[in-house]
C-alpha cells in the first residue's frame, strides 16, 4: 500500500505546487460552475494524500496548514517520512472515516482504490481544469510530469 499511495501522492503534490506557481494567486480563485476555486481544490487534495496515507499508515491525520504553498510543502513533507514498514499490515486494517456527511467503514483496500485515490484526483483535476477553463497555459504535461507536446499542439 505504501507504493500506492507515497510516491504517487508526493509526485502528483509536486505538479499541483508547479501548476499553482505557473498560475499565480489570482488564477487560483478560477471556478467551474459553483464549484470551489481551483486553489482550494488543491489544497483538498494535499488533505486527502494524508487523510488516505496516515490511516494506512497506522498513524493520526495531522493538521496542515491553511495557505496552499506550505500546506503542499508540509504534506509533501510528511509524506516523504512514510516509510514502506509503516504500512505493514495496512491490507487488514478496517477504516472508519467521513465522506462528506457520510460515515463509512472500509477494508483498507477498498478505502485506497475506491475512495482515497479517486477523491485525491478528483480534486487535483478539477483544479487543474478551473485552471484551464481561466487560461492559464497548462497541458498534459503540467498535470503528470511525463508527457511533451510542442507548444502549439492541440488534441
Amino acid at each position: 500500500m505504501y507504493q500506492a499511495t507515497v510516491p504517487v501522492f508526493r509526485h502528483y503534490l509536486a505538479r499541483v505546487a508547479g501548476m499553482a506557481e505557473k498560475a499565480g494567486a489570482e488564477a487560483l480563485a478560477a471556478r467551474i460552475g459553483d464549484s470551489f476555486p481551483a486553489g482550494q481544490h488543491f489544497a483538498i487534495a494535499a488533505g486527502f494524500a494524508l487523510r488516505v496515507a496516515c490511516p494506512l499508515a497506522g498513524r493520526p491525520i495531522p493538521d496542515l496548514p491553511e495557505a496552499l504553498g506550505p500546506r503542499l510543502a508540509v504534506a509533501r513533507a510528511m509524506l516523504g517520512a512514510m516509510q514502506p514498514a509503516d504500512f505493514d499490515g495496512a491490507e487488514a486494517r478496517l477504516i472508519r472515516h467521513t465522506a462528506g456527511f457520510a460515515e463509512l467503514e472500509q477494508t483498507a483496500p477498498d478505502f485506497l482504490h475506491l475512495y482515497g485515490v479517486p477523491n485525491f484526483f478528483f480534486h487535483l483535476t478539477m483544479g487543474y481544469a478551473a485552471l484551464r477553463a481561466a487560461g492559464v497555459p497548462l497541458g498534459k504535461a503540467d498535470f503528470d510530469g511525463f508527457h511533451s507536446y510542442p507548444a502549439d499542439f492541440r488534441f
